[in-house]
């Protein structure tokens, strides 16, 4: 389908619109107060839910429009196209089965996507998904928000500048405890999708965090890897996916690394942590303290880098916000996101406007990868962990 010709502004925000985040939803609020951060974008219509009554309600408490308040999200890619108003690009924050097909949607109807992580529940799906993006030529941005910390893109830069020599081991570890015990027995709607193979598809822990660990690793290190083995468990009585994870990784060249993802693992909230050390040095970061990275020099003393201070570089201060000493966290890594993939629909906005080169953000090509990841760590597991190509 071809959407209408849009109304659309060099200067202006960027009409938006939300599919899943309504009540009971944690991620579409965090979507919301990131887009709206620096003023790029403004929310205008949303199927906020799979219960139309529910969906109505979500919409009257953040203002929506009742007229662009949708029952679904087909209904809502149809709508919004044949609007000279109509929505610009949409983000997607429902569970992990309805990525593809809302997906779908939106770009065979001319919409750029903004989509949580995982890609899709499987990698059949994230395949079709990026040849459609290809086809389309439209923006397609997936929230892996941890890329867009300053200090991760300060350790990316000096992993590309050489400053810590041949990397030979990354490690990555993402430990939660919400799930130590039967949580989806409760009737909790983050629990439950997320303990529903239809719903999560192949990975339990894997796919809720795990892809955010293995998504890190890569984007600092830069290595791209060769297999992995790949033990996991559903420690918890009947549930159905794996809700702990160990995976060993063996990098293209010689690198080697592992990843720890579980959510049964009482004391940590939300425990992300990357290590990275090469044959000059090494770096580690810790998501809950972000502003700082260590870095070891070989031979040398640590050193704190912070993030808008000693040590910093230009990649860090491209997406600060405010001076040192001052924290930036969660929030302002996913509005970083957002910033970007402003940048890039600004560009798509021009006639015959080609892709904006200054833009870094998770693509689509990353969420195929990251679907790989799952479907690799699953079926290493079934075989005794026994090594296996992504």
């Amino acid at each position: 389908m071809v959407g209408a010709t849009k109304v659309e502004s060099g200067s202006g925000p960027i009409r938006y619109g939300m599919v899943g985040g309504g009540q009971g939803a944690f991620i579409g609020a965090v979507h919301r107060i990131a887009a709206r951060m620096d003023g790029e974008f403004q929310l205008v219509a949303g199927a906020l839910s799979s219960d139309p009554a529910r969906a109505r309600a979500s919409a009257a408490e953040i203002g929506l429009d009742p007229e662009r308040s949708y029952a679904s999200y087909a209904e809502m890619a149809k709508a919004e196209a044949k609007r000279p108003d109509g929505i610009e690009a949409v983000a997607i924050v429902t569970p992990n089965n309805v990525h593809f097909p809302a997906a779908k949607a939106f770009l065979e109807a001319g919409i750029h996507v903004i989509c949580d992580k995982p890609l899709t529940a499987t990698l059949a799906e994230a395949k079709k998904l990026a040849a459609l993006v290809e086809k389309t030529g439209k923006v397609f941005v997936l929230t892996h928000n941890y890329t867009a910390y300053p200090m991760i893109r300060q350790a990316r830069e000096m992993v590309q500048k050489g400053q810590l020599g041949d990397i030979r081991i990354v490690q990555a570890e993402y430990p939660q405890d919400w799930l130590t015990e039967d949580l989806a027995a409760t009737g909790q709607k983050q629990a439950s999708w997320r303990s529903d193979p239809k719903q999560s598809g192949a990975g339990g822990a894997t796919g809720d965090i795990g892809t955010h660990a293995y998504n890190l690793a890569r984007f600092v290190s830069g290595l791209e890897l060769d297999s992995l083995s790949a033990d996991l468990d559903a420690f918890v009585p009947g549930r159905k996916l794996d809700d702990n994870a160990n995976v060993m990784l063996r990098f293209k060249g010689g690198a080697k690394g592992m990843i720890w993802a579980s959510q049964v693992a009482p004391g940590h909230e939300n425990g992300l942590k990357l290590r990275v050390y090469g044959t000059k040095g090494g770096i580690e970061w810790v998501q809950a303290d972000p502003n700082y990275l260590w870095f070891t020099p070989f031979g040398q003393p640590k050193q704190l880098l912070t993030r808008a201070g000693a040590g910093a570089g230009p990649a860090a201060a491209r997406v600060s916000r405010v001076p040192s000493g001052h924290p930036e966290g969660y929030l302002e890594g996913f509005a970083n996101i957002y910033a970007e993939a402003a940048r890039a629909i600004r560009a798509a906005r021009k006639k015959n406007g080609k892709p904006a080169k200054d833009v870094i953000f998770p693509t689509v090509a990353d969420g195929v990868e990251g679907v790989a990841f799952v479907e690799a760590c699953v079926r290493s597991s079934r075989k005794n962990a026994a090594w296996t190509k992504l």
